[in-house]
């Protein structure tokens, strides 16, 4: 299962879950001290900004973010969980559940995995760069980006609340 946090959450989600992956997506890296029980093999840290097109001084997501998310969630053996963050838990990590969710369930539905990030967070906004690349990258055909807006904006939160999201 995938669990998603806030860069604040990061280390209670790790220690009350047992995760023993964690994806960072987050521009500013040296914001984040890995946790107990993570080897650095096992941390994916992804530089980026919660933008949405390039934007002088900031880091957009761009297909290297995704293509290393991609090998990092199909690497994962999910004997155990794996943890997504980002600084709120609202955005970027969203996104880059629902796009493990996609990548490990090639079969699955877009909009029924995108219902089912929704139901487990009222305010998950995925970032929508990070799933149009996704797309993409899956050959999904724009499916999963009109998932997502299918769902719409989550309900509005400096910070979101922990959840997970079974990828099955």
């Amino acid at each position: 299962m995938i669990h998603v946090c806030s860069l604040a959450r990061l280390h209670e989600t790790v220690e009350q879950t047992g995760a023993r992956h964690v994806i960072t997506l987050l521009k500013d890296t040296d914001l984040v001290q890995r946790p107990c029980g993570i080897i650095l093999e096992n941390h994916l840290i992804l530089g980026m900004d919660d933008i949405t097109g390039p934007l002088e001084g900031y880091v957009a997501p761009a297909d290297e973010h995704v293509t290393k998310l991609l090998n990092f969630v199909r690497g994962w053996n999910r004997a155990a969980p794996l943890v997504i963050h980002c600084y709120a838990g609202i955005s970027r990590s969203t996104a880059g559940a629902y796009v493990a969710a996609c990548a490990l369930n090639p079969r699955r539905d877009e909009l029924a995995i995108a219902r089912t990030l929704r139901r487990a967070s009222p305010t998950a906004t995925p970032n929508h760069r990070i799933v149009a690349l996704a797309d993409r990258a899956l050959g999904r055909g724009g499916r999963m980006t009109t998932a997502i807006e299918e769902i719409g904006r989550g309900v509005m939160a400096f910070e979101g609340d922990p959840f997970r999201l079974d990828v099955e």
